[in-house]
């Protein structure tokens, strides 16, 4: 039987304008012209590997561009297309887009893969014998993680794609392949399944995996914290009613930080000669009267 979602050897049957015939010796695929990358003339009798899947008709067919994901074989496919209520599409390298469904997707629609992220995927059919993607299971990721160094890793930057969501945080697989987790006070906003994101290492665990930190050190933190404290100031005309005095939920209302961390930035301002004080106010340097 010739299956959707694997590569297999067929034999050329018949040919026609359009492309040949193909056959196992009881079924019989077409191979479009469309799908041949051989340069040499294909013959009938001729053995031919392809990778068999449904066109966008629905109909069973073969092509010679053998894709790196098939059925029991994984890899990174990017999400080409997002559809509400059915699922995201991922490119495996053949002319059709493959369904991710909507049951293996987060249930907010704010955590779903975006177009560009990357899913790690394989193949599987439903009892129509239609393929779809199928994200990796974390035993799956295990098989492919690469231990890390035991030593010299904290605070070193990784970078990967988010391939797993829980409650309690998120799990990446790095660009080195270094399987890692994000605990969900150590982030800002909860990343996307399949989004590319950037860390440091907080801790190296027994297993050879990583605990990172989506966090910024505390003073590139301030220095961000202080962009945006002088760019709301600016936007006011240079004066707002906020100071190291103001309460913490004014503060996190308008700001969104701590108070400790509008302190420490407001500090930084006040220090580089940004900005003053003054009745509870804080204005921008360029207002005060000489």
């Amino acid at each position: 039987m010739i299956e959707p979602g694997t590569v297999v050897e067929l034999q050329v049957e018949r040919q026609a304008d359009f492309g040949v015939f193909l056959t196992d010796g009881n079924e019989d695929v077409l191979l479009h012209n469309n799908e041949m990358v051989t340069e040499q003339d294909i013959e009938i009798g001729d053995e031919v590997r392809v990778f068999i899947y449904h066109d966008k008709q629905g109909r069973i067919t073969a092509t010679m561009k053998i894709p790196e994901i098939e059925i029991g074989t994984y890899g990174w496919a990017e999400v080409v297309n997002v559809k509400e209520k059915l699922g995201v599409f991922v490119d495996i390298g053949i002319s059709k887009d493959i369904l991710v469904s909507v049951d293996d997707l987060p249930a907010l629609d704010h955590l779903w893969p975006a177009v560009g992220d990357k899913l790690y995927v394989s193949l599987k059919t439903d009892r129509y014998g239609r393929l779809f993607g199928k994200l990796a299971t974390e035993d799956v990721i295990q098989e492919i993680a690469v231990k890390t160094p035991a030593k010299g890793m904290r605070n070193t930057a990784v970078k990967g794609h988010v391939y797993r969501l829980l409650k309690v945080g998120s799990f990446m697989i790095s660009e080195e392949g270094y399987r890692c987790f994000i605990h969900e006070s150590e982030r800002k906003e909860e990343p996307r399944l399949g989004e590319f994101v950037e860390g440091r290492v907080i801790e190296r665990k027994e297993d050879g995996s990583l605990n990172i930190s989506l966090i910024p050190f505390k003073q590139d933190q301030m220095s961000e914290d202080a962009q945006v404290i002088f760019n709301y100031l600016v936007n006011r005309g240079g004066a707002m009613p906020y100071s190291d005095k103001t309460p913490p939920d004014d503060i996190q209302f308008h700001f969104g930080l701590s108070k400790g961390a509008f302190k420490r930035a407001l500090g930084k301002l006040m220090k580089e000669g940004k900005v003053y004080q003054e009745e509870g106010w804080t204005y921008s340097s360029d207002r005060k009267t000489t």
